[in-house]
């Protein structure tokens, strides 16, 4: 998707609205920030734990044949050996000698291409106008000039990008960097140095002596501590294949072009399983779970934002690998990547460390190394994506006029704040009623208190931190035990006894109906 004015305008206001509201802010923002580097605020450490929850519950509570674990940060070097990450972890990297910028070689022509992109869908647009319901949008795909001009300048950049990528040829990047003249969005020009590869790993040095014996590496991923943990896992558990671990944790890149607010930090948190499967059957299970976590993705979400996209290079451990695109308002970029990682990572720690990573498998009658599925996804992204797809600008009625309306559309169950008690006033005993409703409600839920200002100002705020449910204590309340309930979405009030909200809230906001529906 290419960025447009509104789209970045659209951006620019979910930055601000995140830290004006509580959601994200720049870390050590007192002494001028450090880039790429954030701190989630009130609301947003509670959305995320939320999205973690729902991900830890659909992944390894929804299925007895997957198990979680936390693995430590530091890791033997050689970890990082075996893994490949020491050799080859690295960014094909750009500047422009005028703006001093430095780019990814890669996401240059990726930029380039959702032009070509852009160019196509406006000719779809041009013609679902023109036609009617009488549009066939495939045919008018397979047959349309302009359309067929454009995703032949797609395939041929795609097809040299990917060439060059798998065979590592900076000269062949850059090449093709000019051939497309690609100019620097800062300085407008094309004086491109040379495509260079830039190794992503932080290193430290562990206990008091100094050189390469006491060298070690803030992970990357969290992957690898799956896999060395593989033997101890299969073991404790008695599992055996198929079966997968599953873990929550953060890692560390050294990103040089590190932009687009939380999409793309040093320092970050990731979601990852990696299921281990008989070999022969690991395509089986790779549309298997490409399928379930697109799935997961949509409970959320507007299907409409999600895409597949199948790698065009695919990393030196993988046999297929595809990823979840979501139309962020900077772009359709990556989500989660699904991967067939074949027995590249147990077969390589495996021959490093001497110590056999397999299971014996009774129709084969022999020991087998398994080949691995992997989802994972970028916890920070997800937030993002949760975040960029709940901000909502609408035009409402009030009364005869008409106004602008923004509040944070959250699916009920990852939303930061579940409820929200307001007693009508300040007095008159409504305050302590207000405050009973309130504690009744919070042994299960979030839930926030507010008796300052209107009504009308205090739903305002609520809104824009996406809290689904207002409650109202008012007079009525003191005679019937009634309180007022305002949903968010569609502004509606509605009566109910003090006696039925905890089970009106839970219904609405627990992960029991999502859960389901992706069994």
């Amino acid at each position: 998707m290419a960025k447009d004015k509104n789209q970045e305008n659209v951006f620019q206001k979910i930055v601000a609205h995140s830290k004006e509201y509580g959601f994200v802010f720049p870390s050590s923002e007192i002494y001028g920030g450090l880039q790429a580097v954030y701190d989630y605020g009130p609301n947003g450490a509670a959305l995320k734990k939320n999205i973690k929850d729902y991900w830890w519950a659909a992944m390894v509570q929804m299925h007895p044949n997957i198990v979680g674990i936390d693995s430590s940060i530091f890791m033997d070097s050689q970890v990082w050996k075996a893994s490949g990450h020491v050799d080859a972890f690295n960014d094909p990297l750009v500047d422009n000698k005028d703006s001093k910028k430095r780019y990814r070689a890669d996401v240059l022509l990726e930029d380039h291409i959702a032009k070509y992109q852009a160019k196509i869908d406006k000719e779809v647009t041009k013609g679902r106008k023109r036609f009617g319901d009488d549009f066939d949008e495939a045919q008018f795909l397979e047959t349309n000039p302009n359309v067929l001009r454009n995703k032949k300048k797609i395939e041929e950049i795609e097809g040299r990008m990917k060439e060059a990528l798998e065979n590592e040829d900076m000269a062949a990047l850059k090449q093709l960097i000019e051939d497309c003249e690609i100019a620097c969005p800062i300085s407008g020009t094309k004086n491109w140095t040379d495509v260079r590869q830039f190794n992503l790993m932080f290193s430290t040095e562990l206990g008091a002596v100094s050189g390469d014996a006491a060298k070690i590496y803030l992970r990357p991923e969290t992957a690898q501590g799956i896999f060395v943990n593989f033997l101890n896992v299969m073991n404790t558990s008695r599992l055996r294949p198929p079966f997968g671990i599953a873990q929550i944790g953060k890692a560390f890149r050294n990103e040089i072009v590190a932009r687009q607010f939380i999409f793309r930090m040093r320092e970050f948190e990731q979601m990852e399983m990696q299921f281990f499967v008989k070999p022969g059957t690991e395509m089986e299970w790779y549309e298997y779970w490409k399928d379930l976590r697109m799935k997961w993705h949509h409970l959320v979400g507007n299907k409409d934002n999600y895409i597949f996209h199948d790698h065009l290079k695919t990393a030196h451990y993988a046999n297929a690998a595809v990823d979840i695109e979501f139309k962020f308002p900077f772009g359709t970029k990556e989500l989660e990547g699904i991967h067939s990682r074949t027995d590249f990572d147990l077969g390589a720690h495996q021959e490093l460390s001497g110590r056999k990573l397999q299971y014996f498998d009774n129709d084969m009658n022999q020991n087998v190394v398994p080949y691995v599925i992997e989802t994972s996804v970028g916890l920070d992204r997800m937030f993002l994506s949760v975040l960029a797809g709940a901000y909502t600008e609408e035009t409402v009625q009030d009364g005869e006029k008409t106004k602008e309306r923004t509040y944070l559309k959250f699916h009920p169950a990852l939303a930061p704040v579940k409820a929200a008690i307001f007693p009508l006033t300040k007095k008159d005993g409504l305050p302590a009623k207000a405050s009973e409703v309130m504690q009744e409600l919070q042994y299960d839920f979030n839930i926030t208190y507010e008796e300052k200002d209107a009504i009308g100002k205090r739903y305002t705020r609520q809104d824009l931190v996406g809290t689904p449910y207002c409650i109202t204590v008012d007079h009525q309340t003191l005679e019937d035990n009634t309180v007022t309930v305002r949903e968010r979405d569609t502004m509606e009030q509605f009566r109910m006894p003090i006696s039925e909200l905890h089970a009106f809230i839970g219904e609405k906001v627990s992960l029991r109906h999502l859960l389901k529906e992706l069994k």
